[in-house]
């Protein structure tokens, strides 16, 4: 296994030279192209009419990718007329030629227009959900990723794409916890700023760079219940320490948009939110470009109770709204408003001259057709380079939840496998939720993976043994698109007999089973999150055969999975991994690579200890252990998560030494470094993310149990070992108090350093001021 360390460094190094990879902050924009820009602006501004500016503010779609009602129509007029700014679901050099022609050669100012995309994990070549590239903590994927996404974007004439989502999560019944990184604020600010990076380059005029937009804005995965969206209610404390890091850390890296949630925030609709979008988004982190709606956000403002289109729409400019997807309420109602004198002229200008400046950045007045290229189209698609990375990221994100007596990895000759389940010879289910320009028809099968492994050296016995589901109101739900989801043709008993009777016949039972791609995603909330009742059964049958069997586990969130877990010899998690996940599963069942992924959410054994996550407050009466009275616990079942974050096995065994600190007793803005020497003691080659720690036990608020300050993954041969050094300075230390300012308070600290949030060494350090 030793190639495959080898393997990695060489597609770093390949990808680097392709797409130049920035580090760091996206290029800001110098003083001089600044003052070029306004000049330019200003100057296009003062020819522009009411009708023409508030036309720049209104966003349509194509008709490719809907997730609400339509009100758009007649796009083809309203592009001659100007009264559209921006088109998103379309795309392709041919379509988009036609439509920005009609722009530029077709109305009186000759403005382009910017077009958009829902490009999630990939835009062709699709890579793992986000939940799933999370998992790799690897930011170097992560952010060539997204690199790869934006190139193949920009060769279908796209240049921008509503990406990263950068929501925090605590609630695996929330159907878009698929399309974030998580529960932990730091490795989600961390993941946001690397996705930012990847779309965007070095230089956003370059003709493979799309500005990011960043969503949603803000607070969208504190739904309550879990429920799509769904009112959202927290105080301002857990807001700044908790939820809007990963956002701050998108805006910090540069993203020229965001765009607005569907939910209230302190009681009033994000979209029309002037302490959001203005006080808190503008003011206080200095965001410079723009904010768009959600799908008719706005509209629905009035069905939070806040009055009809066009009082809505005013407000909403005045919070700094500054353009409206699909909904027509500025299109309709600002003119109106403005001889009514409910806004003013000042925020119509704020607004347009920002998408404007945007449209400038993106190069578009220098060459409203930099990115449509019928050659790229052609070239610069699902290449060979692309698969390989979307390959190795999937390979990346597999997170190992169990391998008793080290049942994996598989042997690769001799014997047989019963391969059963309703996703082991299945294309569709592969990519994931969120795919748009994805092609399912082009993924890889697990069947076809194995089969490119083994070849003729394994026996492989198929059947497909359950349906996704047998419950046909369900399924209904599940196929908003055709054939989704779909009954076999055989009853549930007669394939829950063919699997067993495959099992018979083998040595070995692998399980290709969870949920299928719509299961999750945007309105797809689950108050079950347990594997279908269907597959549940199929899976009793073949346990009681007394086999061993592994699971190779598809989901858009954390599951419960108690019974799986007593029951099964091994369990690989490899979310939705894209286009090549047949090839990327079978290199990992097989050896090929070592999984090396590591949770970022809490899997619970319960649906019950909803909403359960790492960094929780502590409470006046801990849980401790044993049957207890008269403490924060259940009566039923143990507080502990089945799976804690961080937490992943590997092929190979990890040993920590014990924590080393240079002091012990620290004043001010001295750095203290925290040491630990990890050794690969197994017989493989393996990557660990070592992970930092830190709590703060007295403070003048109530502060985590521990909160996620660093990590590092490493890579170890057999018998290797490393030291890992974490540099520690106050900015770690650092919180928002009850006043929202941002310190660190002097006293006691608990440095922890291990495997998993819950597999931690730890030693104190005092820290004065």
């Amino acid at each position: 296994m030793k190639n495959i360390f080898s393997r990695k460094r060489v597609l770093y190094v390949s990808a680097a030279l392709l797409f130049c990879l920035p580090l760091g902050r996206a290029m800001a924009q110098t003083p001089a192209e600044t003052a070029r820009m306004n000049a330019y602006v200003n100057a296009l501004m003062k020819k522009m009419t009411i009708d023409e500016k508030i036309g720049q503010l209104n966003l349509v779609t194509g008709g490719m990718a809907i997730t609400g009602s339509v009100t758009n129509n007649g796009i083809g007029e309203g592009v001659k007329s100007g009264s559209i700014g921006g088109i998103f679901g379309l795309y392709g050099t041919a379509d988009v030629r036609k439509m920005q022609e009609a722009a530029v050669k077709g109305t009186r100012l000759h403005i382009p227009l910017i077009f958009g995309l829902d490009v999630i994990h990939g835009h062709r070549t699709i890579f793992p959900i986000p939940l799933g590239m999370s998992a790799t903590w690897d930011l170097g994927l992560i952010e060539q990723s997204a690199r790869i996404a934006a190139k193949e974007a920009t060769a279908e004439g796209l240049n921008w794409v509503f990406s990263p989502m950068v929501d925090i999560a605590r609630d695996a019944r929330w159907g878009r916890i698929s399309e974030g990184s998580g529960e932990d604020p730091y490795l989600g600010g961390k993941i946001a700023a690397a996705m930012v990076r990847g779309y965007q380059h070095n230089n956003l005029k370059a003709p493979d760079a799309v500005m990011a937009c960043v969503k949603h804005f803000a607070l969208y995965g504190g739904a309550e219940a879990g429920r799509e969206y769904n009112t959202v209610d927290m105080s301002r404390l857990a807001m700044y320490n908790y939820y809007l890091p990963p956002y701050k850390a998108a805006v910090e890296a540069g993203a020229g948009s965001i765009m607005s949630s569907f939910n209230v925030v302190d009681g009033v609709p994000s979209t029309v939110n002037k302490w959001l979008l203005t006080d808190l988004l503008r003011k206080q982190w200095g965001f410079k470009g723009f904010v768009v709606s959600d799908y008719t956000s706005l509209n629905e403002v009035t069905e939070h109770g806040l009055g009809d289109l066009q009082t809505v729409s005013a407000r909403a400019i005045n919070a700094g709204l500054d353009m409206d997807m699909v909904g027509e309420g500025y299109l309709k109602t600002l003119k109106q408003s403005l001889q009514e004198k409910k806004i003013s002229i000042n925020d119509i200008d704020r607004a347009c001259r920002l998408i404007l400046e945007a449209k400038y950045k993106l190069g578009l007045f220098a060459d409203p057709y930099k990115s449509i290229d019928p050659r790229r189209e052609k070239t610069d698609i699902m290449t060979a380079e692309n698969l390989a990375a979307a390959r190795i990221t999937a390979e990346h994100s597999f997170v190992l939840l169990k391998n008793d007596n080290q049942i994996l990895p598989l042997k690769k000759s001799g014997g047989s496998i019963a391969l059963v389940g309703p996703l082991a010879d299945n294309k569709r289910d592969m990519l994931g939720t969120w795919v748009i320009g994805g092609e399912w028809e082009k993924s890889v099968s697990v069947m076809e993976g194995i089969k490119k492994v083994v070849g003729d050296n394994v026996k492989i016995n198929y059947a497909r043994g359950s349906n996704i589901t047998d419950d046909t109101t369900f399924m209904k739900r599940l196929n908003f698109g055709p054939g989704m989801v779909w009954l076999d043709k055989q009853s549930p008993d007669e394939m829950i007999e063919d699997a067993v009777k495959a099992a018979k016949k083998s040595d070995i039972i692998v399980a290709v089973v969870g949920e299928s791609q719509s299961m999750s995603g945007e309105s797809s909330s689950r108050s079950d999150i347990s594997i279908p009742e269907s597959q549940q059964k199929m899976l009793k049958e073949l346990a009681k055969l007394g086999k061993p069997m592994v699971l190779v586990l598809f989901n858009g969130r954390p599951l419960t999975l108690q019974w799986e877990n007593d029951n099964a010899a091994a369990i690989l998690d490899v979310w939705a991994p894209g286009t090549e996940a047949g090839n990327a599963i079978a290199n990992v069942l097989f050896g090929n690579y070592n999984p090396s992924g590591k949770l970022t959410t809490t899997f619970p054994r319960s649906v019950g200890q909803i909403p359960l996550y790492y960094n929780h407050l502590n409470t006046g009466r801990p849980y401790t252990s044993g049957p207890t009275k008269f403490r924060s616990d259940y009566l039923d079942i143990n507080n502990d998560p089945l799976y804690p974050f961080g937490y992943g096995l590997s092929y190979t065994k990890f040993s920590y030494s014990d924590i080393k600190l240079n002091k012990s007793v620290l004043v001010g803005n001295e750095t203290l470094t925290a040491s630990v020497t990890v050794s690969n003691t197994g017989k493989y080659a393996g990557e660990e993310v070592v992970q930092l720690y830190i709590k703060d036990p007295v403070a003048s608020i109530s502060r985590p149990v521990k909160e996620l300050k660093d990590f590092k993954k490493i890579a170890l041969q057999p018998g290797e070992q490393k030291t890992v050094t974490f540099n520690i300075t106050t900015d770690k230390l650092k919180f928002y108090n009850s006043d929202l300012r941002y310190d660190w308070e002097p006293g006691e600290f608990v440095i922890e350093i291990g495997t998993n949030s819950a597999n931690t060494g730890s030693t104190k350090v005092i820290w004065n001021k």
